[in-house]
């Protein structure tokens, strides 16, 4: 049986699927990367806007009525884009599929919740120790072998997050991120983990399906808290919100092609720019300045996933 790698799981997933246009590439300068690579640095532009919109949208919208404008521009998206090819709605396992979607439904609460009280770049790192994570969660889960190296990658990851958040009982001073933000983004990682494997066992099932699916449960879970504490958003916050979904959409669309064009290790590795987008939009909108321990944590944490990808290359 092969061993589930984040970039595996990810391509089977539908949360890289989108509508089915070519993607020609980028006209010059950037002639000289291969088409593949240049979807994948698109897309993480895309996934970096949205985390950023979503901070944007969080200083006066309420962390449900993110999750619900991002959720429901999706399903709208994707069902009409079910719709258009007449495939239709049903699935072959309807239970793992509303599974997956409530994992990815606290995956994304999370992950937003951590965007809106950390600095964006910091926020972002932190979720993208999601990928390690998945190997050893369908360890446990799916029974596909891991070693002692992968469990080891998993403790090293963690490292990197410590150094991020600087707690101050190990580093001392007042310097320290929020610990229950971090813990919270943490939370945030560990849930797309084991989204990421539950999109494992639903491999079969159409990707377009897995992303409507995905984003009609977030829309149903999230209405009742919406409705609960209803914020009506002002003129400008309604595009902001619609801005999330669309930013979303094009992210998915963007990277759906990066896989179908280029390797999936290359085509991963790229798509660390996200973090890179990331911290310059945490700089032009929120005048957010990663630091020494944020890089350097960034750093441990991405060696860790490629050197999980070296281990376990994607064919």
């Amino acid at each position: 049986m092969r061993r589930v790698t984040p970039w595996s799981t990810r391509r089977l997933s539908g949360e890289a699927d989108g509508p089915q246009i070519p993607w020609p590439g980028i006209a010059s300068p950037f002639t000289a990367v291969p088409p593949g690579l240049q979807a994948m640095a698109v897309s993480a532009f895309f996934f970096a806007l949205m985390a950023a919109l979503a901070k944007v949208a969080g200083g006066s919208v309420p962390l449900f009525e993110i999750v619900f404008a991002r959720s429901f521009v999706v399903a709208v998206l994707s069902g009409t884009a079910l719709l258009r090819t007449g495939s239709g709605f049903r699935g072959r396992e309807t239970g793992l599929l509303v599974l997956r979607g409530g994992l990815g439904f606290g995956a994304l609460s999370c992950f937003y919740y951590a965007v809106v009280h950390l600095p964006l770049a910091d926020a972002t790192v932190i979720h993208f120790t999601n990928p390690v994570y998945t190997a050893f969660i369908a360890a446990l889960v799916l029974g596909e072998r891991i070693g002692l190296l992968e469990a080891l990658l998993v403790g090293v990851s963690l490292g990197g997050v410590v150094m991020i958040a600087r707690p101050a009982v190990i580093f001392g001073g007042a310097d320290f991120l929020d610990p229950v933000a971090v813990v919270v983004g943490l939370c945030g990682a560990l849930l797309s983990a084991s989204a990421y494997v539950a999109v494992r066992r639903l491999r079969h099932e159409r990707p377009m399906l897995i992303v409507f699916y995905f984003a009609t449960v977030c829309t149903a879970l999230s209405l009742p808290m919406v409705l609960a504490h209803p914020v009506l958003p002002g003129p400008g916050m309604w595009l902001v919100l619609a801005g999330v979904g669309v930013t979303t959409h094009m992210g998915q669309w963007m990277i759906t092609w990066g896989f179908r064009l280029e390797r999936a290790g290359r085509a991963s590795a790229v798509g660390y720019l996200q973090i890179v987008f990331a911290a310059g939009w945490g700089w032009l909108l929120f005048r957010e300045i990663p630091d020494f321990w944020t890089w350097a944590g960034a750093a441990v944490i991405v060696g860790s996933t490629l050197v999980l990808i070296r281990l376990h290359p994607v064919r």
